[in-house]
């Protein structure tokens, strides 16, 4: 990471010396269609606790000009170095600091982002500040605990519009001076620049009018369904200012549709980016929608939970992440006339998934995780912070209510507005509003890592009534090389009774009593009784965690394993269904059901499956089953099974749909055989047709690049398909497919675009090493394996964080599961001294190799039983 690494002693000393009143920032970006590097002025005014003291102010830039405190000029030789400017022991009471400064416009998707549509050949600017990135557009104490107000003044090229925090103004002479924002953290600043194109509404209720503006691309604007996001805005506002009792903070609400972003979304204060992959450009499964959705629900949260009250440190990030996660699912399923009320089926078969996945690595942490510098927190954005944090959030709503939980939220917004806070503020209020004592539930929660098992223990008799029922909890030991002991913590939980309904033929459905086939509890300790389950008829199948209350790992007994691996697609509701899938996934990676029985589970409940998302997960899931955890010597025989069933699907599937959307894309992924591959040229030809599938732009690039990692495109075919899909989308798509290419030349001449070179923006450099890894090219890359450790600390060192990241995690030899990849990755791991950040993230891509190899020998191992 370039520039020095803040600590949290640091950042506490600063803290406790500094109080920051306000930023005024000019910046001349009027040269931005040429890029390279633009002025910045910034004006801070702080007051300090002891005068005479010495501190400094953080600021990544090729050149420092000048730098003024309190009227008196400081060399900028002697005061600038590493991505600080040191203020020596001058200060005053109150201070007036001005920097003048050259900084950089990126092609990392950190700091001010520099990109260049094809089509149009106009630059398009954005900012992305968390975590440490608004010091590389201008001066700045980069702490969230150090809120100030924030004035921007930027010139910018005729014609095009600029957008920040505040209201938009009227430019004069191309320059747009915007009025000071509230007290605000410098990671939730931005502008976004650029000849943009625009919607604009408003939100209205109660006297109440917030401006509403999505923007984009003009590129993309004939594909931006501005009502269809603005309804969801609006449920938003709705939902959250009615359950925060706390009108929206900020001025005005822009959403904008910004390129190259490498994350989802990022809650600026009033002016929300988000990943313009979200204007779609094909047809696309309501899965799709839903994420959107979920995604401008968790932005628009964050402006209250996060914004508004901000994290004093790092370490509560997860508070910060957990919550708008746990807000955004909550507000789809409870929602008046939301479109998505089984929000929290798509929360199980996702979130939860990928919680489950992070809480079993050797990294695994607590959710309230030790944050000693930025390098930490730059690898914490992970399944803890944000899944598992709110997996526990929603069984806290169980635990202690949920009108006492918003109660306690409301009063917690209306005590910290504009301040910074801990977890105890939270939980004080919480405890306040519900009367529980939450330092137990704290402790075990928030502050142990791992995950529990549960499973039920159930005796019957001869006539099948329940004679004895109980609940046991296993703590497994943590992964080797994980901090932290195996806890067994406190449950809310509910257990569900499933019956099939009727004979057992076919058109029976799963279903719960709604008079007695569901029972809500405590589950603390290794064994819990549960009394009120006797002398109740043994159901079919008994579920724990019915409702998805909790986070644990969840076992059927023998006999609900049995009748679910029969009829897991009759369940009638959803969520069950996610939670059994999800159970079975599980065992899969735990080495407990072999590849080759999950691949028949799937297909023996798939084609029941209405919900498109977790149809699509489990698509995914089959084809990681297959190219990772299957016996290779079995592995060919899976996958021609899995693709033939695919195209059965996808010609049974109904013309049009969703369904056929995804099996096209399922069987595109793993298509083999030259008649399968033809198919696929066929229909991208024309000269094949399947009734209803709409072989538009997006769902060609997918076969393309199956074409061309299986050597049936090569740079013609591809060039001429970036021909009629000439844009950022295409080019990228494009690098892909060339990436995949299975020849020496090709991997070659990849390898040496992401590592030997540093030329690449951060959205290609992505679409590059996701074409260069196939899984059915091992032995091409098998060279690959020696190389990617004589490089990656290398690249750590002298690459941007993001840029280093999607190398050090992409390129590693995952597809090699064997003990060799072990041997070599140990022996770096010995040898390197690498630092803490890039350890974490090696060693995480080991723990994926290991478990592999464990459930390769437990797939081979089913086959001589």
């Amino acid at each position: 990471m370039p520039g020095t690494n803040l600590t949290r002693e640091e950042a506490q000393q600063r803290a406790k010396l500094l109080t920051v009143d306000s930023y005024e920032i000019d910046l001349d970006l009027s040269g931005a269609q040429e890029g390279g590097t633009f002025r910045s002025v910034t004006t801070v005014r702080f007051d300090v606790a002891e005068t005479g003291t010495e501190s400094f102010i953080d600021l990544v830039a090729p050149t420092v000009h000048e730098v003024t405190l309190n009227g008196d000029s400081l060399d900028p030789d002697e005061v600038f170095k590493d991505s600080r400017i040191a203020l020596p022991g001058l200060l005053a009471g109150r201070n007036i600091l001005r920097i003048v400064a050259d900084c950089a416009y990126t092609n990392t998707g950190e700091g001010l982002h520099r990109f260049v549509d094809p089509v149009d050949e106009q630059a398009y600017l954005y900012t992305q500040f968390e975590v440490p990135d608004a010091r590389r557009v201008f001066a700045s104490f980069e702490q969230p605990d150090l809120k100030a107000t924030f004035q921007f003044t930027v010139k910018a090229p005729t014609g095009w519009t600029v957008i920040s925090n505040s209201p938009t103004p009227e430019p004069k002479d191309d320059t747009w001076v915007f009025e000071p924002t509230p007290r605000i953290s410098t990671y939730i600043t931005a502008l976004v620049v650029g000849p943009y194109h625009s919607v604009h509404s408003v939100y209205e209720k109660d006297g109440q009018t917030v401006p509403l503006g999505i923007y984009c691309r003009p590129s993309l604007a004939e594909y931006l369904d501005s009502d269809a996001i603005f309804e969801v805005t609006r449920q938003g506002f709705e939902w959250f200012q009615e359950k925060f009792d706390y009108a929206y903070p900020f001025k005005k609400y822009d959403q904008l549709f910004v390129p190259e972003f490498n994350a989802g979304a990022m809650e600026n204060a009033g002016a929300v980016t988000l990943r313009d992959q979200y204007v779609f450009r094909s047809k696309v499964t309501d899965a799709a929608y839903e994420m959107r959705a979920s995604t401008i629900l968790h932005e628009l949260a964050h402006m209250w939970f996060g914004d508004l009250v901000t994290m004093e440190w790092w370490n509560d990030l997860w508070l910060n992440e957990s919550f708008a996660t746990y807000a955004e699912a909550a507000c789809q399923a409870y929602a008046p006339n939301s479109r998505w009320p089984h929000s929290w089926t798509t929360f199980a078969n996702q979130m939860k998934t990928w919680a489950y996945r992070q809480d079993q690595l050797p990294s695994t942490h607590p959710i309230m995780a030790e944050i000693r510098d930025l390098d930490d927190v730059l690898v914490n954005f992970d399944g803890i912070t944000y899944a598992k944090g709110a997996s526990v959030l929603k069984q806290l709503v169980a635990y202690v209510g949920m009108d006492e939980f918003f109660r306690g939220v409301q009063a917690y917004f209306k005590t910290h507005a504009y301040g910074n806070t801990r977890l105890s503020d939270l939980l004080g209020a919480l405890e306040e509003t519900s009367g529980r004592d939450l330092k137990n539930w704290s402790e075990k929660w928030l502050q142990t890592a791992g995950i529990n098992i549960l499973r039920p223990e159930i005796e019957t008799d001869a006539n099948g009534v329940i004679t004895s029922f109980a609940i046991r909890q296993e703590a497994p030991a943590l992964p080797a090389g994980a901090k932290g002991e195996a806890t067994l913590r406190p449950h809310r939980i509910a257990i569900g009774l499933y019956d099939l309904d009727g004979s057992e033929g076919a058109g029976g459905k799963l279903l719960r009593d709604p008079e007695g086939g569901r029972i809500e509890l405590d589950v603390d300790g290794e064994l819990t009784a549960v009394p009120e389950l006797v002398g109740k008829r043994r159901p079919d199948v008994v579920l724990l965690n019915d409702d998805d209350l909790s986070y644990a790992k969840v076992r059927l007994d023998e006999q609900s394993l049995a009748f679910v691996t029969e009829h897991l697609g009759d369940f009638e509701a959803s969520l069950p269904r996610a939670l059994c899938w999800a159970s079975a996934w599980d065992m899969t990676r735990d080495a407990e059901l072999a590849a080759r029985d999950y691949l028949s589970l799937v297909l023996s409940g798939i084609g029941k499956e209405s919900d498109i998302g977790v149809v699509q997960s489990l698509h995914r899931q089959v084809k990681l089953a297959l190219d990772l955890y299957a016996d290779p010597a079995w592995r060919e025989t899976g996958l021609t099974r899995w693709t033939v069933a695919a195209l059965e699907h996808l010609h049974a599937a109904e013309p049009g749909s969703d369904h056929q959307l995804a099996w096209a894309r399922a069987f595109a992924a793993t298509a083999r055989t030259p008649e399968q591959l033809g198919l696929l040229e066929g229909l991208l030809s024309g000269s094949e047709t399947i009734e209803g599938l709409a072989v538009d732009t997006e769902l060609r690039w997918t076969f393309v690049h199956r074409l061309a990692a299986t050597g049936r495109f090569d740079e013609a075919e591809i060039t001429a398909e970036y021909e009629r899909d000439k844009t950022a989308a295409g080019e990228r798509h494009a690098a892909t497919a060339r990436a995949a290419r299975p020849t020496e030349a090709a991997k070659a001449e990849a390898w040496a675009s992401v590592v030997e070179s540093d030329k690449l923006p951060n959205a290609v450099q992505e679409a590059v090493i996701s074409g260069f890894v196939q899984t059915d090219q091992r032995d091409l890359l098998a060279p690959y394996t020696e190389k990617f450790f004589a490089a990656v600390k290398d690249v750590w060192e002298s690459r941007s964080h993001e840029m280093a990241q999607q190398i050090a995690v992409g390129l590693y030899p995952s597809v090699q599961v064997s003990q060799d990849t072990l041997d070599k990755t140990d022996a770096w791991l010995a040898s390197a001294e690498p630092n803490a950040a890039l350890r974490r993230l090696v060693s995480e891509s080991r723990s994926g190799v290991e478990r592999a190899l464990k459930a390769q020998a437990a797939d081979a191992a089913s086959a001589q039983e």
